[in-house]
């Protein structure tokens, strides 16, 4: 990110760390071809016109508040860690994270044997978290006195050696194998794309950051589905349709022989393996399935 850039280049700021390879992998089934060296912090994408570098998420919404960078992908948590809500535009949500599709807990934990078995119970004691601001808002709206001190990192370790602690979560595993026990959810986060004011005023960029958040959007929503073609008999495709799931309607081709049709649909993936042998048994023949890039509704 240098001054030298044309001032149409649209900087952006990409997650480092755990979000990092689940980040450019998106990228890269949104179309984007991005190559970045093991010691640099500058992703090179095969579009002349974005210019991107790596920051912690943490810090990313104030960047892009402070002008640094014109927009950037962060956890919504971050964004209200840095009261940045307001001060943000919001491209879209983004619905993936660094080991799954499901949004991220901040939850407030103890130990099994602790106890405490609601916040109140916590009056006068010790909470470690890297959420700091936003724990502390939570004490403060229910008005119980506790202690937020910021945590480096293994932060689950701490809950046995202060009272409690607020971590994130996607499953809640690491919780159970360190015997921890939830006490309640402070706040459920997802990615979220977002731009700085002046870049969405800006409409060359604005057309930009939207052409990228459908791209991405596309590349997220074709996951977890599966392309479907086949080949039925004309007599037959009232019955095939009639169960076939699809966003609209099936796509069907004539076939040379005016006795068969070509039928084309988009499927969750999990509705496969209970759908194709109900087609084989309704007459399809020739059924294939293939991985999708990208679905743009």
């Amino acid at each position: 990110m240098t001054d030298r850039l044309p001032p149409t280049t649209l900087r952006i700021g990409m997650p480092s760390g755990s979000l990092q390879n689940a980040t450019i992998e998106l990228f890269g089934r949104a179309g984007y071809r991005i190559s970045i060296d093991s010691r640099s912090v500058f992703p090179r994408f095969d579009d002349p016109n974005i210019s991107a570098v790596l920051f912690r998420a943490q810090e990313i919404s104030r960047y892009v508040v402070d002008g640094i960078i014109d927009c950037g992908l962060t956890g919504h948590d971050w964004v209200v860690e840095n009261g940045n809500e307001q001060d943000v535009v919001e491209v879209c949500e983004l619905e993936y994270s660094r080991a799954s599709s499901n949004p991220i807990r901040w939850v407030l934990a103890v130990p099994d044997e602790s106890g405490v078995q609601k916040p109140e119970d916590l009056a006068g004691k010790i909470v470690a978290t890297e959420l700091v601001k936003t724990t502390q808002r939570f004490f403060e709206s229910r008005g119980i006195p506790v202690t937020v001190e910021f945590s480096w990192g293994t932060t689950e370790i701490k809950a046995r050696l202060l009272d409690a602690i607020v971590d994130c979560t996607e499953t809640g595993s690491s919780l159970r194998a360190n015997n921890l026990r939830i006490v309640e959810t402070l706040l459920t986060s997802t990615t979220r794309f977002v731009a700085s004011k002046g870049a969405w005023s800006d409409p060359i960029k604005r057309e930009r950051m939207e052409n990228i958040a459908m791209l991405l959007r596309g590349a997220i929503e074709a996951r977890a589905k599966v392309g479907l073609k086949m080949n039925v008999p004309e007599n037959k495709l009232e019955e095939v349709v009639s169960f076939l799931p699809a966003e609209k309607s099936p796509t069907v081709s004539r076939l040379a022989d005016k006795a068969w049709v070509a039928v084309e649909v988009i499927l969750e993936e999990r509705q496969e393996r209970e759908l194709i042998p109900r087609l084989r048994r309704a007459g399809a023949t020739g059924i294939i399935t293939y991985p999708l890039n990208k679905v743009i509704p």
